[in-house]
C-alpha cells in the first residue's frame, strides 16, 4: 500500500464503523483513529459535555478543525468519524481530497438491532427511545445524511463485509 494512505470510514451509528475500522487498522498495520475520541481528547471534554454546555454548533466546529487537522498529517490512518460529520462543514469534500472514503451502507433492520435499547448507553441520540422509535430515528438520519455518504468513493453494502474485500478495494482505488 501507499505512504501516507488515509482510509476515513462514514456511516449512520451504530453500522460499525470503530469495529471494522480496528479490524482494517490491523490489517493494515495503520493506526485506528475514532474522530469523537479525537475532539475529546483536543478539547478534553466528553462529547455530551460539549453538546449540553456548547451546543451541536460549537461541537461541529470543534470537529471539523480536529478532521482537518488528522487529514494534513504525513502519516496512514484509518479514521471512523462521527455518523454526522460527513454532512457538515463541506466535510465530505475535505475528507475525500485527502483520503480515500468508505462508506459502509449497512440495513437499517440491522443498524437497529445492534442498537437495541439495551445497547445504547453510549449513544445519547437514541437514549430513551424504544425500538420503533430507534428504527424511525436512523430512517431520518439515512434520509438527511444519505447524500453525503454516497459520495464516498467506496461504498459497502449489506452486513458482512470484511476487511479482506475493502483491501481489495482500496488496491483498485489505489490503482485508479
Amino acid at each position: 500500500m501507499s505512504k501516507n494512505l488515509k482510509v476515513v470510514l462514514v456511516g449512520l451509528p451504530g453500522c460499525g464503523k470503530s469495529t471494522f475500522g480496528r479490524q482494517l487498522a490491523q490489517e493494515l498495520k495503520f493506526p485506528y483513529l475514532d474522530l469523537d475520541i479525537q475532539v475529546e481528547e483536543k478539547f478534553q471534554q466528553k462529547i455530551p459535555e460539549i453538546f449540553s454546555i456548547y451546543g451541536e454548533g460549537k461541537f461541529r466546529e470543534w470537529e471539523t478543525e480536529t478532521l482537518s487537522e488528522l487529514l494534513k498529517r504525513e502519516s496512514s490512518f484509518v479514521l471512523a468519524t462521527g455518523g454526522g460529520a460527513p454532512c457538515f462543514n463541506d466535510n465530505m469534500d475535505m475528507i475525500n481530497e485527502a483520503a480515500i472514503s468508505v462508506y459502509l451502507d449497512v440495513p437499517l433492520e440491522a443498524i437497529s438491532e445492534r442498537l437495541r435499547v439495551s445497547k445504547v448507553q453510549n449513544r445519547p441520540m437514541f437514549q430513551g427511545l424504544d425500538q420503533g422509535e430507534i428504527t424511525l430515528k436512523l430512517k431520518s438520519l439515512l434520509s438527511q445524511r444519505e447524500y453525503f455518504y454516497n459520495q464516498a468513493k467506496i461504498k459497502l453494502s449489506g452486513e458482512d463485509f470484511s476487511a479482506e474485500l475493502l483491501m481489495y478495494e482500496l488496491i483498485n482505488q489505489l490503482k485508479s
